[in-house]
């Protein structure tokens, strides 16, 4: 039995991210590691600090000489240190807004991107713009930062956090093709987006799962 290791920074992903992967990876062994410090330390900084890519790179590489077969990076904000660890662990490790990304590039010119984090809005961001360089795709990318919607969701306020992405997606819809959400955590609001705003929205987690299951067949490599 393959194990897939999931990397958290949050622990408001841990039970549905994890309970999907049971869903739709039923053959496979899960092992989840919070370190819910770590998202604090990259909202405050407002990036990944040395000392986070230090943190997460021993998190791999302990991870994967214990028996994982492939890291799932769960956390946006921290998705390009996943670039800087790869050269030094033995097993994929896969960005769970890769695949999002790329489909979006693929399908669409231009891309909205809506965070609740300014720290996982440019990571983002520039994700999109390097699938569309591996793709050679032209894009667009479009930035919405839902201002305090993280603090509202922190504070138990599940209402207010939606109706700030809400409001930030309807202010860029009108220049986007498709809009992305770019924290797994968003997902659950993909497809009343979708229905307000009468445009595509992405979200990541199935669609990360789903190249997971393709890098483990061995079909793709992981991601941009």
């Amino acid at each position: 039995m393959k194990t897939i290791a999931a990397v958290y920074t949050g622990a408001a992903l841990l039970e549905p991210l994890s309970s999907l992967l049971k869903e739709m990876l039923p053959d496979y062994r899960i092992i989840n590691l919070l370190d819910d410090a770590l998202i604090r330390e990259v909202a405050e900084a407002g990036k990944a600090t040395q000392a986070v890519r230090r943190r997460l790179l021993a998190y791999y590489q302990t991870l994967s000489e214990n028996g994982a077969d492939l890291i799932l990076n769960t956390c946006s904000s921290i998705g390009e240190v996943v670039y800087q660890a790869r050269p030094f662990v033995p097993v994929p490790i896969v960005r769970i807004d890769d695949a999002m990304t790329r489909e979006a590039v693929n399908r669409y010119k231009r891309i909205g991107v809506v965070a609740t984090l300014s720290s996982t809005l440019e990571p983002t961001a520039n994700l999109v713009y390097r699938w569309a360089k591996r793709l050679d795709r032209p894009v667009t990318v479009v930035k919405g930062l839902a201002e305090g919607a993280f603090t509202a969701l922190n504070a138990g306020d599940a209402k207010g956090h939606d109706q700030g992405i809400l409001e930030t997606a309807r202010g860029i819809a009108g220049d986007c093709d498709a809009i992305l959400l770019a924290q797994a955590s968003m997902a659950r609001m993909e497809e009343s987006l979708a229905g307000a705003l009468g445009k595509p929205v992405l979200s990541s987690p199935r669609r990360a799962i789903e190249m997971v299951r393709s890098v483990l067949a061995g079909e793709i490599r992981e991601g941009g």
